[in-house]
């Protein structure tokens, strides 16, 4: 049997609005367009899942545990447009049974461009936290779990016990995703994520092409019995999976609904990442890991130890590629997001508060997520999320507003 560790990502940026060569002013956010979107999501999705969450942790107690990260521009947008469903968050995480999870407050690409900017952000998101929903995240998840070695340094740097990431076979190898590593760069643990069933709930779920259609709770619990890749069965997926990117009427909800008791009924187990990490620290005198007490007490459960983890390669969950690719993967993602942090000393020794947020919300990984240029299955997922015609506009239109901010900062640049 199996300790889940349910993972959820909430996340919504701050979009721009159609800015061209012709307009001057500062205003480069669509607050209308972000506000409807938003409420939107919150109808379908954030208040009917936090709802359930919230009478599945009542109906189990301390059964049923699990874990949420939400970027600091989904906050800053729900207190402005949707009180009701941050209230709803702010109870999941006083339930005591729900661990906030750190990350960037921007939900940016930071680790790879300026450790003083993810340094900032990550303060930003823990004060964040703490304001609206009462508590201090202890494990750190980076923007689409990228990771790398630098991500570890960083993130252990900050203050973090432990950082989630995608556990693909070229960084965790035939011994799988289902233990709890240490990374070789620094002194932290690292949860890495079964995708194969992770992606079974947010991207195979509704496919009839697919063989485990339908997907029920009971025959997922089942296949979770099945795993021989270790104790832990690491389960991340997108918040929005369910009401959103899934809609109710698929049967997503009800999944969800009996997920709990019928992981249960086969005997497995929830914990929170803190909560792995606390069990995997090494036991007193007297007991031996996965045997007999030498007192000849009850046995120790298995190890949760996998071993230690060195990840040189940058990696993500996002797309089939798992890399950095979904936003660095063209000419027009590189030169925008290069463009972007060069103007960061610029910004910051303007000291103007409107102006540093202005460029942050900019550092939202989103902004260069819609350029990209892939196709087919991965083409598709990127132009669902866009809400421009082509990955041409949205790089047009984010180099001009650009271009705007750079001269309120009286550096110099290029057009585009």
């Amino acid at each position: 049997m199996s300790t889940v560790c349910l993972y959820f990502q909430v996340h919504q940026p701050r979009r721009l609005r159609r800015y061209s060569v012709f307009d001057t002013g500062a205003d480069y956010f669509d607050d209308a367009a972000n506000a409807a979107i938003l409420q939107k999501v919150a109808q379908r999705c954030y208040l009917p899942a936090t709802s359930l969450l919230l009478s599945l942790v009542e109906q189990h107690g301390d059964a049923f545990r699990f874990a949420l990260s939400l970027s600091g521009t989904l906050l800053e947008s729900l207190e402005r447009f949707m009180p009701a469903a941050l209230n709803g968050f702010r109870e999941l995480a006083q339930t005591g049974a729900v661990e906030i999870l750190g990350e960037t407050y921007y939900h940016s690409l930071a680790t790879l461009y300026s450790s003083k900017e993810f340094a900032a952000q990550v303060e930003l998101h823990r004060a964040a936290c703490e304001k609206y929903l009462g508590v201090t995240p202890r494990v750190f998840r980076n923007t689409e779990l990228i990771l790398d070695n630098t991500v570890v340094q960083l993130a252990q740097a900050a203050g973090f016990s432990a950082v989630l990431g995608e556990g693909w076979q070229n960084v965790v190898g035939r011994k799988g995703p289902g233990y709890l590593y240490t990374a070789a760069a620094a002194p932290i643990r690292l949860l890495l994520r079964n995708f194969t069933l992770s992606d079974d709930v947010a991207f195979r779920f509704t496919r009839r092409d697919w063989a485990e259609w339908p997907l029920t709770a009971m025959k997922f619990a089942q296949r979770i019995a099945t795993l021989n890749d270790g104790p832990l069965c690491n389960l991340f997926m997108d918040y929005e999976t369910f009401g959103e990117h899934q809609d109710a009427a698929t049967g997503i909800m009800q999944f969800l609904g009996g997920l709990p008791e019928a992981l249960m009924a086969e005997g497995h187990t929830f914990q929170t990442p803190s909560e792995l990490v606390a069990a995997g620290q090494p036991t007193g005198t007297g007991a031996i890991r996965g045997g007999k007490r030498k007192n000849g007490g009850a046995a120790d459960p298995p190890s949760l130890d996998g071993g230690v983890v060195d990840i040189p390669r940058t990696i993500s969950w996002a797309d089939e590629a798992r890399d950095l690719s979904a936003w660095m993967g063209n000419a027009m993602q590189t030169q925008a997001a290069q463009e972007l942090y060069k103007m960061e000393s610029a910004v910051k020794k303007r000291h103007d508060d409107t102006l540093l947020a202005d460029w942050r919300n900019l550092t939202t990984s989103d902004h260069l997520y819609y350029m990209s240029t892939k196709h087919l299955a991965d083409g598709q997922v990127h132009g669902y999320f866009s809400p421009y015609e082509s990955p041409y506009d949205a790089y047009i239109n984010f180099m001009n507003v650009l271009d705007n901010l750079r001269m309120r900062t009286g550096a110099k640049g290029v057009r585009v």
